[in-house]
């Protein structure tokens, strides 16, 4: 697969300035591109990275920059976003969906599958199942009974989605992730942990993509959601009953507790961690290595564990790094106390009233 200059510069929105004649064969980093690869500058940190480069062609997001001979510049708005549309094109290949059903994939009865659909060697489609126009569903992939499937979903090898479950369209699923799973319920009765049924579902909207080895519970009863546009990193954890709103990011090894609630626009980062039953705002950062340990109904960015404002919470750690120092200077400051006092002749006291 192949690029041409024109070609170029309509996959990324612009009208070309002159008539080149040439192809590219791929994307490469700065360092690492070869005359027909194509790369870009995001980060003026590696301007180093531009002044050596091979690359056939750079993305960058001004004219400022000078090219070595032999590497044409491009100038885009956001370089970063227009070299990914580039990816996609010649990452295509990968995810392109090859219309039909594998002799290999087990199709129970009653299952409706969509004009346009790939079904890989492998898959298991229980009864019931509804698959939307246009998705693929890669190998070794399981999909339970009365699964529902929106249109242009992109299912990676291994993932399964339980019973009952409702896929919304273009969403896409990495590897080894689970929909559905039993939440982690459980009451203590005479001594032993007695499992409580886990009878409800999980619905995830449109657009949204789930990590590698992401799991995501099913409710006790109702549903576990996870809103329109959200982005779940790789080994991340909801659990039953939550409701995740639109356009999040739950960033790596996060995990989200029972029956939380989390507004639009939340980003959790990587190794924080919700406590059930809470309520997080729209528009709430809980940065890496926190935990709300209670509702965060204000936007922002919150610290720590507990959660605090960052603005508070940073001053905490400020003064918490000169604990050692303060100790130091109390314990001079009681020395001197005690010298004086000795200097000082008080009467003894006679102990009489």
């Amino acid at each position: 697969m192949v690029l041409d200059w024109k070609t170029l510069h309509e996959l990324i929105g612009l009208e070309p300035e002159q008539d080149v004649v040439s192809t590219y064969s791929g994307v490469e980093s700065l360092t690492g591109a070869g005359a027909d690869e194509i790369s870009f500058l995001g980060n003026s940190r590696y301007e180093s990275q531009l002044a050596t480069t091979r690359a056939g062609v750079v993305l960058v997001p001004n004219d400022r920059y000078q090219a070595p001979e032999g590497t044409r510049l491009i100038v885009v708005e956001n370089p970063s976003l227009a070299f990914g549309r580039v990816i996609e094109f010649f990452g295509a290949g990968a995810d392109r969906v090859r219309p039909g059903i594998s002799d290999h994939a087990s199709v129970a009865e009653g299952v409706e599958i969509g004009p346009g659909v790939e079904i890989g060697p492998g898959v298991v489609l229980e009864e019931d199942c509804v698959i939307g126009e246009g998705s693929k569903i890669s190998s070794g992939c399981l999909l339970g009974q009365g699964v529902r499937v929106g249109e242009g979903c992109l299912f990676y090898p291994g993932v399964i989605v339980r019973e009952g479950c409702v896929i919304g369209d273009r969403v896409i699923l990495q590897p080894g992730c689970v929909i559905g799973a039993d939440g982690f319920g459980y009451e203590f009765v005479d001594g032993v942990h007695q499992k409580v049924a886990q009878v409800g579902t999980v619905e995830i909207g449109d657009d949204v993509e789930v990590g590698a080895n992401v799991c995501i519970d099913r409710a006790r009863f109702g549903k576990t959601v996870i809103g329109r546009g959200t982005k779940i990193d790789n080994l991340v954890q909801v659990a039953h009953n939550v409701e995740v709103g639109e356009h999040c990011l739950l960033v790596g090894q996060c995990g989200i507790a029972g029956s939380a609630k989390l507004g639009n626009y939340v980003t959790i980062a990587a190794q924080s961690g919700v406590a059930g039953h809470l309520e997080i705002s729209d528009r709430v950062i809980l940065a890496g290595q926190s935990g709300a340990a209670k509702n965060l109904r204000e936007p922002g960015i919150y610290l720590g564990s507990p959660a605090r404002p960052a603005k508070q919470e940073r001053q905490n750690k400020a003064t918490l790094a000169r604990l050692p120092r303060l100790r130091e200077e109390v314990t001079e400051l009681k020395k001197k106390l005690e010298v004086l006092m000795a200097e000082c002749e008080f009467p003894a006291e006679s102990g009489e009233s």
